[in-house]
């Protein structure tokens, strides 16, 4: 696989991929700063995936000089409309896609240093982070410094690797990783990502990048932290159950398992020594109650982990199936279709 990497990477297509929902302020001077002249690439391309902004998003962003603009019929949310934007750039014939926030936090000066580690072929994926040199960071709220490390604290334990951001949404992708993604969440995309690559065998390597924070500005994404932080733990939840079953159903259930054994112990001893049950007779109970419940989730953690494995062979039928129908467009027939959308 790495020989057919190399012999596809040798002057590599690049598009970035701007999911943007009401974005008219800012989508322009992103687009304008993206670099279209990077050594070691054929050709940059921009395409803008409007999730149905109320703005005029998609016009700013023709002006501006947008190449792709796909407009969602409906608000679908960022992690649907991010799926669907790499399988448009793979359709484009992308080899690498890069994607960038349309609200102007990312410099887009820092693509390149994206773009490097994947066509010195170091990694499959590679993301800026804003915390491998703080200096780059020194405007970024305290609590969303705070809320960034918990969740990528808590990402690293999942995957057993070492990350210092895992919510940036600033990426660079091969083609073989865009053709290996499968989120399902709608809210966001950035930690599922994460998981479900680094479950496939792909390489993550993260590159220091320039952030820029609005603290008036209310982020388009999520509303508020707090509603960011609920959903963003119920898809790290869900990608881990199906990534990691045995881990999710069998840790706790080892737990109530032991707690129930140790409490069932103290209680049979207590009546070898007493022949009397009433004073423990509460906690044999509950110690009851917590071996079935943990024998109970020992069951379920294995019935998940033969589902694990029908899903590993229907992401690979997926995987094959995306490598034959995402055959590139010849960038004629791409200015046939904008002719006759326009």
């Amino acid at each position: 696989m790495k020989d057919l990497l190399i012999k596809g990477m040798a002057e590599p297509f690049v598009i970035v991929m701007i999911p943007a929902y009401n974005e008219e302020d800012n989508i322009g001077k992103v687009i304008r700063e993206i670099p279209r002249d990077i050594d070691g690439v054929k050709d940059v391309k921009v395409l803008v995936m409007d999730d149905n902004s109320i703005d005029g998003t998609a016009e700013v962003a023709k002006k501006a000089g947008a190449d792709y603009i796909l407009r969602q019929k409906q608000n679908v949310g960022l992690g649907n409309n991010f799926k669907r934007g790499i399988d448009v750039a793979l359709k484009y014939g992308a080899d690498i896609i890069v994607t960038i926030d349309g609200d102007g936090q990312f410099d887009a000066a820092d693509i390149p240093s994206l773009l490097k580690p994947i066509l010195e072929q170091e990694a499959d994926v590679v993301t800026a982070s804003r915390f491998l040199n703080p200096s780059l960071t020194k405007n970024m709220p305290w609590i969303k410094k705070w809320g960034n490390r918990r969740f990528t604290n808590l990402v690293s334990r999942i995957t057993g690797q070492k990350f210092s951001d895992s919510q940036c949404g600033f990426r660079a992708y091969n083609r073989e990783a865009g053709l290996r993604i499968n989120t399902r969440g709608k809210f966001t995309y950035t930690q599922e990502v994460f998981i479900d690559l680094l479950e496939k065998g792909m390489r993550i390597k993260e590159v220091p990048a320039h952030v820029s924070y609005d603290k008036n500005r209310k982020s388009m994404v999520s509303g508020s932290l707090s509603r960011y932080g609920f959903k963003s733990l119920g898809i790290i939840a869900k990608t881990t159950r199906d990534t990691q079953p045995l881990t999710f159903f069998g840790v706790p259930g080892m737990i109530l398992f032991f707690l129930g054994f140790l409490g069932g112990a103290y209680s049979f001893f207590y009546w070898l020594a007493e022949h009397a049950t009433t004073p423990v007779r509460t906690l044999l109970n509950i110690s009851i109650f917590l071996v079935i419940a943990g024998l109970s989730l020992g069951i379920l953690g294995l019935l998940a982990d033969m589902l694990k494995t029908i899903r590993k062979d229907q992401q690979e039928i997926l995987y094959r199936l995306k490598k034959r129908d995402f055959t590139p467009i010849q960038e004629d027939k791409i200015r046939v279709a904008k002719r006759s959308r326009a």
